[in-house]
């Protein structure tokens, strides 16, 4: 950490089904489960002075209510919406409320696969989009995070 990092709060929020990773199609998502991932995560965000939240649902509305509440407290959000990333205006719609750093990330490479999912509802209200590098996506989200503050 630089001595001019202020300390920062950012909430990262997994959609439906990443509860399942480390089971659900290994060979595309990878064998570390969700809590794996997020264990990692928060040891990666303490050493950048960052104090991290990890949150996932299957429900869209719970996920609404994450990123409302969220609102005012943390200073970036990553989030990877997962199969609302195509049909959920809720949370684009709640995505808007924030005037920090927001960041999509997909462990997949969204783009090459079946033509519903090429198009993402988040994208045009997220401030950078992050796909197909597996679980370093996270990583680079919170990166990029840090450097905007």
């Amino acid at each position: 950490m630089k001595p001019s990092h202020k300390p920062l709060k950012v909430l990262v929020i997994n959609g439906p089904n990443l509860n399942m990773l480390g089971k659900r199609e290994p060979e595309l998502y990878g064998s570390d489960t969700l809590e794996d991932i997020s264990k990692r995560l928060v040891a990666f965000a303490k050493d950048m002075a960052i104090t991290l939240e990890c949150f996932q649902s299957n429900y869209e509305g719970a996920l609404v209510e994450k990123i409302q509440e969220a609102m005012g407290h943390v200073d970036g959000l990553v989030i990877n919406p997962a199969a609302y990333t195509h049909t959920s205006v809720a949370i684009r719609d709640a995505l808007l409320l924030h005037k920090i750093p927001v960041i999509e990330v997909h462990l997949s490479n969204i783009y090459k696969r079946e033509e519903f999912r090429h198009h993402s509802m988040v994208s045009g209200v997220a401030t950078g989009q992050i796909a197909g590098l597996g679980v370093q996506g996270y990583y680079l989200a919170l990166t990029a995070i840090r450097n905007m503050n």
